[in-house]
């Protein structure tokens, strides 16, 4: 598989499935990165954050959405999972909403149960997670803007999946290897500060069941979000 700087010239690794029926894709070429979806949203005003309709929960519960006026400042996002903890370090000054987002949907144990769905191997070296229906089709049931856009994307960072601009929902992948080709649409949420091990762990199992139309496919070494608390210092 060739890699080329920020593309893939494999459609199969040039994208990750992020929420089905809408056809909702994350996808790491700039062409297509930069398309516009019809659930595309302006981003909001500074100091509010705008949650819009998205895609039906995955947990089939009506969550509501998270408070328009968000907390700002660093945050720690506790994983626990059947692997060992996690956690990371939410940049809640860059990424308000994101960082906001994550913490309602945490004191809702939305992620609680759920497994990381996808893994790719070729041409981008990510572990996504975030979906609980775990068909890489599922969301909160809204979406939101963009945030701290251009930091690349390095070995430990954590990013927001998405379909175009504005789509943010709750899905959201690890960077187990640089991925300096990965063009900067997608919001840095913040960086691994332990159990990075523990990626590397899923990652060197490699792919079970693989999905040729999006890339990648279900890591082998099963890795479940038993439960995942946002706390703001």
């Amino acid at each position: 598989m060739t890699v080329r700087r920020r593309a893939v010239t494999v459609v199969a690794a040039a994208s990750l499935l992020l929420a089905g029926c809408a056809s909702k894709t994350v996808s790491f070429t700039p062409a297509e990165g930069r398309a516009l979806s019809a659930g595309s949203r302006a981003p909001a005003r500074a100091g509010s954050c705008v949650y819009s309709p998205g895609e039906p929960s995955a947990n089939g519960k009506d969550l509501g959405t998270p408070p328009a006026t968000p907390k700002t400042g660093p945050a720690t996002m506790r994983i626990a999972t059947n692997l060992g903890t996690i956690e990371i370090a939410l940049d809640g000054a860059k990424a308000p909403c994101a960082t906001g987002s994550f913490a309602y949907l945490a004191e809702r144990h939305f992620f609680d149960g759920s497994k990381c769905h996808r893994l790719t191997t070729e041409g981008i070296w990510v572990l996504q997670c975030g979906d609980p229906a775990g068909t890489g089709a599922g969301g909160p049931g809204y979406q939101f803007a963009d945030e701290n856009l251009g930091a690349p994307y390095k070995r430990g960072t954590v990013a927001m999946a998405n379909a175009g601009p504005g789509t943010n929902g709750s899905q959201f992948f690890v960077n187990y290897k640089d991925n300096t080709q990965i063009p900067p649409s997608y919001t840095m949420l913040g960086t691994v500060t332990k159990g990075m091990e523990i990626v590397d762990q899923v990652a060197a199992g490699g792919i079970g069941a693989e999905d040729p139309g999006a890339g990648g496919g279900r890591p082998k070494t099963e890795i479940t979000l038993q439960m995942l608390t946002v706390t703001y210092q």
